[in-house]
């Protein structure tokens, strides 16, 4: 029977798109965000003690659709405000010299899910976090290969994913200020290969962009066209949202870069559904990663007694990887009965993990400090 009453219907795409909303007080987890948590998966935390994330592990939001895409025919092209178009096929690309870099690569929303009041979306808590080594072409090769106008300010990036959000019906579009795409450090890319294998079709097969020390929603996947304007681009991605807001109706600050954070891989062995930790009295030692992308992380405290008190733990020298988490490690004496183990970064610039919750409407750059419940038997 057609349970459906007449005036029911969906008229209009605002009719199956609903406006971005905040949690009431006691709303429940949603079956729209279970399905999104569904589709999309964070980093399993004990994944944490790999330099190099195996792609499977990686974390991965998918805006829409992974779009089909044949590699013997995708064609990159560059246009707009340049002297030269340009139109690449994969073998054009992978024709200009190579580089790698090893980035770590973090959700804008990561820890949305732990703010109060709740913004509705993507349900993560810390996990959406990832490091991989990216092979491409500078996107500044590029650019000094099609000549970029003098008029031009901001270079577009185009996706092949569509799909209609708040309304707006949409292909994934970012853009970044010309000053951006053409620096030598961090170096923008687009990129082939994930860990010296073509990118997986989730990771953006066959192109995407990589762009150090950014939050993910930078790094374009399904990459099909750049186009430099001249004006600054006001698509719903970057007008709209990844945006700081207060309120709704502000215009609010646009997210770039990724806040400092540090997570502890979970010590011991985990209760299956709390995933609280059970160790063992005596000598343990304590590790995880640790990242920024607005300076080089300096410092990582941590806390066995959900941040009553704090020492130094041991950072990794740097090992040239700028734009990498760093490894940290701690010894702690475990003691019987019940623990909240506590790790907090501090970068270069003095910006250090913040204790209580950074809330906004978004839920985008939630750095607050990650709490390990743990159980000594």
């Amino acid at each position: 029977m057609d349970s459906h009453r007449p005036g029911d219907e969906p008229r209009s795409l605002a009719d199956v798109s609903t406006p971005g909303r905040v949690a009431a007080p006691d709303e429940a987890i949603s079956h729209e965000e279970l399905a999104l948590a569904a589709r999309n998966h964070g980093l399993p935390l004990e994944a944490l003690r790999y330099d190099v994330t195996p792609p499977g592990l990686h974390y991965v939001l998918v805006h829409y659709d992974i779009p089909p895409a044949d590699a013997d025919t995708w064609t990159l092209t560059v246009g707009g405000h340049v002297r030269t178009p340009l139109a690449l096929d994969l073998a054009a690309l992978r024709a200009l010299p190579p580089v790698t870099h090893r980035v770590t690569m973090e959700c804008a929303g990561n820890g949305r899910a732990r703010l109060t009041p709740r913004p509705v979306s993507q349900p993560w808590l810390v996990e959406a976090v990832g490091t991989a080594d990216w092979t491409g072409v500078p996107l500044r090769t590029l650019l000094a290969e099609a000549g970029v106008e003098q008029d031009a300010v901001e270079a577009v990036f185009t996706g092949a994913d569509h799909g209609v959000e708040r309304g707006v019906e949409q292909d994934y579009r970012r853009s970044l200020p010309l000053a951006n795409a053409t620096a030598s450090d961090p170096e923008v890319l687009v990129a082939y290969a994930m860990n010296g294998a073509p990118l997986p079709p989730q990771h953006g097969h066959p192109l995407r962009l990589v762009v150090p020390g950014w939050y993910g929603m930078a790094h374009v996947k399904w990459l099909h066209d750049i186009t430099l304007t001249d004006t600054p681009f006001t698509g719903f991605q970057q007008a709209v949202a990844y945006r700081y807001r207060q309120a709704s109706d502000e215009p609010g600050d646009p997210v770039t870069r990724i806040a400092p954070r540090a997570l502890m891989i979970p010590p011991g062995f985990p209760d299956f559904m709390t995933r609280t930790r059970v160790v063992r009295p005596g000598p343990l030692r304590l590790e995880g990663r640790a990242w920024s992308g607005r300076a080089p992380v300096t410092q990582v405290e941590i806390s066995t007694d959900d941040g009553h008190s704090w020492e130094a733990a041991a950072l990794s020298p740097p090992d040239g990887h700028a734009w990498s988490w760093r490894h940290w490690h701690a010894d702690w004496t475990a003691t019987a009965g019940p623990h909240t183990l506590t790790a907090r970064a501090t970068d270069a610039e003095g910006t250090a993990q913040p204790l209580t919750q950074p809330w906004n409407r978004g839920g985008f750059g939630n750095n607050l400090v990650q709490r390990v419940p743990v159980v000594c038997l």
